[in-house]
């Protein structure tokens, strides 16, 4: 498929022009971009687009995401992530979805993803208990199906669940832990699995990719986690992981190993610039400076932090710090959308009430980048897409600019920032197909997908109401280690406000 773009507004997001934009032509040829310019020739079979009063820019890289919890989206509020985890990954578990479910959940995702100007996302798939690659290839399924570019993990944990926060051990009543078991996979077994993903999946239709993920240093063993690390090396992969999202977990690492997670995880040599840290909230300027040092990247999700409650990351010190911030949504229950340019906009206004130097507010242009190339950097595809570029693959998204949002222009970063909600999104490109136009997915059925999702879901959502009534016998006892860890003076504050960090006449 040739496309030539006529008079566009273009945000390129290169080195050259970054978040400034320009008038001109682009062509995109097969799955790449094949010029940029001025009055350029229309090649034979070619579809002119008259792009005047529209703007081209680089598709958004989505850093952080998890498809698993999709069918949860608006289901649980009030709820700090050790809670909300309890319900929306149970520590007691029923038989895994189905496989049709299972491949209609992941393709939701893209769907969604894809009508809001996502091109790239990076989904951190979880599917307890088991590791069978026949259902991973249905999430990758999902994905070819819907013509998004992604980057696919199945996260491994291979530490009992009590074993992972600290006092639960203690706190946590006998007969309850005796009916939790731990997870079966070792190292090895992880190990065997990853080749096998990586010699069906990876290059998959050529913009589909497999990650290497453990998911948290204090879920997981030293021996996974190394060896984790050293096949997302060997593969030129992300290792992919969470650290540091809340107060708890800041707890967890003097309690369990008499440091911090980040300096555990350098002493163990887990970080490199393969390493992508999702949330890194409650970091010290020593964490930071060895993240930098190391080259890590960051997938920052603004609204999820917001929505469980797990503080204010410190995006300016990272990135002073040389560290590399995407953006991602978290999952579709810890944030309720897929929509990153709603990400955009808490992070541009988030960050302002961190202190009142100006100088060290995110900058609109800032924003524009961790949304683009240096999302795609923490997915190690800056190199394939993120910006605007001849030769890069053509993932694009085009909007139109003559509308309430840009009226009167002022200044186009800002607009997109503050305004943009993707609501004016006219086209969505990736690897050269058009895949969404004037508000149309073109990839799938959406009325089709949409009717027998409600014809199968009431039954799944029922069976899931039960499993939370069924895991909600832990929740005391996971609120009182949550407050415990909470009222700890640990030598810094993420949260913002001027609440008691615990309310109450016992406490």
């Amino acid at each position: 498929m040739r496309l030539l773009f006529r008079n566009a507004t273009i945000l390129s997001m290169n080195k050259t022009h970054g978040a400034t934009p320009f008038t001109g032509d682009l062509l995109v040829e097969g799955d790449r971009i094949s010029a940029i310019g001025t009055d350029l020739p229309l090649p034979p079979d070619t579809r002119l687009i008259d792009a005047s009063g529209r703007l081209i820019m680089p598709g958004l890289v989505n850093a952080h995401l998890h498809s698993s919890e999709t069918f949860f989206k608006g289901r649980y509020q009030g709820t700090p992530l050790e809670i909300w985890m309890l319900y929306s990954y149970p520590i007691l578990m029923n038989d895994p979805i189905s496989e049709r479910l299972l491949y209609l959940r992941s393709l939701l995702t893209a769907m969604e993803s894809l009508k809001a100007g996502v091109t790239t996302l990076v989904d951190d798939f979880f599917d307890p208990p088991g590791f069978e690659a026949g259902r991973l290839k249905r999430v990758y399924d999902a994905y070819d199906h819907a013509g998004i570019r992604a980057n696919v993990s199945h996260c491994v944990i291979d530490k009992h669940v009590f074993d992972t926060m600290p006092y639960l051990r203690e706190i946590m009543p006998a007969d309850l832990q005796a009916e939790v078991e731990g997870p079966s996979i070792t190292t090895a077994d992880y190990m065997a699995y990853c080749r096998d993903i990586f010699s069906s999946q990876h290059g998959r239709a050529g913009r589909l990719g497999f990650m290497v993920s453990a998911s948290a240093p204090q879920r997981c063993s030293v021996e996974l986690m190394q060896a984790c690390v050293e096949l997302a090396q060997d593969k030129y992969v992300p290792y992919h992981t969470h650290v540091l999202e809340t107060k708890t977990q800041a707890v967890t690492g003097p309690e369990f190993y008499g440091k911090s997670l980040i300096r555990y995880m350098h002493d163990l040599g887990l970080l490199t610039p393969n390493t992508t840290i999702a949330h890194s909230i409650w970091v010290s300027d020593d964490d930071m400076a060895l993240m930098g040092a190391a080259g890590c990247s960051v997938a920052h999700n603004a609204v999820s932090n917001l929505k469980l409650g797990s503080g204010i990351a410190p995006v300016r010190r990272l990135l002073d710090a040389g560290v590399h911030v995407g953006l991602g949504t978290d999952g579709l229950s810890s944030n309720d959308t897929a929509r990153i340019f709603d990400v955009m906009r808490f992070a541009a206004l988030l960050h302002d009430i961190a202190a009142p130097d100006t100088d060290g507010w995110m900058t609109a242009a800032e924003v524009l980048r961790s949304a683009t190339i240096e999302g795609a950097r923490t997915a190690m595809l800056d190199e394939v897409t993120g910006s605007l570029e001849i030769g890069k693959r053509a993932d694009l998204i085009m909007l139109d600019i003559s509308g309430y949002d840009y009226m009167p222009m002022n200044r186009l970063d800002h607009h997109l920032v503050y305004c943009e909600n993707g609501s004016n999104i006219r086209m969505v490109v990736v690897n050269g197909e058009i895949t969404v136009e004037d508000g149309r997915l073109l990839t799938a059925n959406e009325a089709e997908i949409f009717a027998e999702l409600r014809e199968l879901l009431p039954a799944y959502m029922s069976e899931h109401a039960e499993l939370e009534k069924l895991n909600a016998r832990f929740e005391p006892y996971m609120r009182e280690m949550y407050r415990r860890a909470t009222i700890q003076d640990i030598g810094m504050n993420r949260y913002q406000g001027d609440l008691p960090l615990w309310r109450g006449a016992n406490h």
